[in-house]
């Protein structure tokens, strides 16, 4: 399992198999003729620390061949659930695709080159409620319970809360499912007061491969729950994960976010910034600088931690495994929105900037006349002169097909205005996923982590 994963974030899912027969009887790796696998997993967070709410939208991609089965999602509180668009995360990568600088030049003139002290980019992308309990003095409480039953979308879903994980477990067995985990996998959230929520999958809905077998998205689906830490429940899937996962994560909250200790992106952020500052003669673009600035004085015991655990920055391309097999967090993408940002997603503000055509009105043929080509020229150099002038740093590009940045518009309400969006990529080994992911400000002591990263720096991997 977890071959070429996609780039997509892990969620806290635990996936069951649904005892609809005899042969979908096992959990999805472990079954002989039912077998359900994860190749992949998306999801998108939020957290409001003043509220203590969070968020979380997971749209996993499952491949099997069992008739149905579901998957178990664990939270801190009771969730609200809600629908979201089907291609909700293909709108995110569309979104946060990474500018390139570009620089308008000539096709026309023989010889062109960029002004002095730039660099041009080279354009390589490196439920219902539950009945009313009875009286605790009347009769004890059942050890598991059903808060709420409903649909989301096409899915089925029943949040349960239970005492004790024995309970839970033959709960599942009894409603027909079989769960290839041990009891202990579900003590831990058990113990923490964590509620489940159990949804049913319809694999009827997903595409069929040659091979007979089943392939598909399932709608994302968004959990809102109140939660004293901005928190990701990573453990319960590490059951479903023979030895790695690849995990991307999309984070909305008040400032840059980051995981803690060995997992922080700063292994190789820091690392790219030191790189990139050194064939940037006009400095780092996002705040890059001022933030290797102020994590000086912890740079060089990052660097050591780094080294340590076998992870060799190398300009230009992915985080090779280090120590143990270990790859670093990497930074895909990171920007506090503005008011334009956000504008982008409505139409009312545009995607990307374009760098004007120098030769706009000029053929090949025009400057093979000669007595045209020396006045064709010298209009030329005066639009190149005057966009140096006015842009010495050129224009911030990307390109997407034009029906899926109009889509771009399912985002809105989603892509808050001052919130800090950061974007990071993580491949989870199977024994780095004991515990929940906490997820934290990106700050060193007093220095908060402010750099953006939407332009491809020159050392950025493909």
């Amino acid at each position: 399992m977890c071959r070429a994963f996609w780039h997509s974030a892990l969620g806290g899912l635990l996936f069951l198999a649904s005892a609809a027969s005899s042969q979908a009887a096992c959990c999805y790796f472990s079954a002989k003729n039912a077998d359900i696998l994860q190749p992949a997993q998306k999801v998108f967070l939020t957290y409001d620390p003043a509220e203590k709410v969070e968020t979380f939208t997971v749209q996993p991609k499952f491949e099997g061949n069992a008739l149905d089965f579901g998957m178990v999602i664990p939270t801190p509180t009771q969730p609200k659930l809600h629908e979201m668009p089907r291609d909700f995360f293909k709108h995110l990568a569309v979104y946060t695709i990474l500018k390139k600088r570009e620089f308008p030049h000539s096709k026309l003139l023989p010889i062109f080159a960029p002004p002095p002290g730039v660099m041009p980019a080279n354009g390589a992308v490196y439920a219902t409620a539950g009945a009313e309990p009875a009286s605790p003095a009347a009769i004890a409480p059942p050890p598991v319970r059903v808060l709420e039953a409903g649909l989301v979308g096409s899915l089925d879903y029943k949040i349960i809360e239970a005492d004790r994980a024995d309970a839970l477990f033959s709960w599942l067995k009894d409603h027909k499912y079989s769960y290839s985990g041990d009891e202990a996998s579900l003590n831990f959230y058990v113990q923490k007061k964590w509620l489940f929520t159990v949804m049913k999958i319809d694999t009827m809905q997903m595409k069929r491969n040659k091979d007979g077998a089943f392939a598909g998205e399932v709608t994302p689906t968004r959990f809102q729950f109140a939660s004293e830490k901005f928190i990701y429940p990573l453990k319960i899937t590490q059951i479903s994960v023979k030895d790695k996962t690849e995990a991307l994560f999309y984070v909305q909250a008040p400032y840059k976010c980051d995981l803690q200790g060995d997992f922080s992106y700063q292994m190789t952020w820091i690392p790219m910034l030191q790189a990139g500052s050194g064939c940037m003669p006009s400095g780092l673009p996002g705040g890059g600088g001022e933030w290797l600035k102020d994590f000086q004085p912890q740079q060089q015991v990052l660097l050591q931690r780094a080294q340590g655990l076998g992870f060799n920055f190398v300009a230009g391309q992915r985080p090779q495994p280090g120590k143990g097999g270990r790859i670093p967090t990497t930074m895909e993408w990171a920007r506090k929105l503005s008011k334009s940002d956000v504008q982008v997603v409505r139409s009312e503000a545009p995607y990307s900037e374009k760098a004007p055509n120098v030769d706009e009105g000029f053929t090949q043929a025009d400057v093979n006349d000669p007595q045209r080509r020396e006045a064709i020229f010298k209009v030329i150099n005066a639009r190149l002169n005057k966009s140096r002038q006015e842009r010495p740093l050129g224009y911030l590009v990307r390109e997407a097909p034009k029906e899926d940045v109009a889509a771009l518009a399912q985002l809105a309400g989603h892509l808050q205005e001052g919130k800090f969006v950061t974007k990071f990529r993580k491949i989870f080994l199977k024994d780095e996923m004991n515990e929940d992911l906490v997820i934290i400000p990106a700050r060193y002591n007093d220095a908060e982590d402010k750099s953006e990263y939407e332009e491809i720096l020159p050392v950025s991997p493909p």
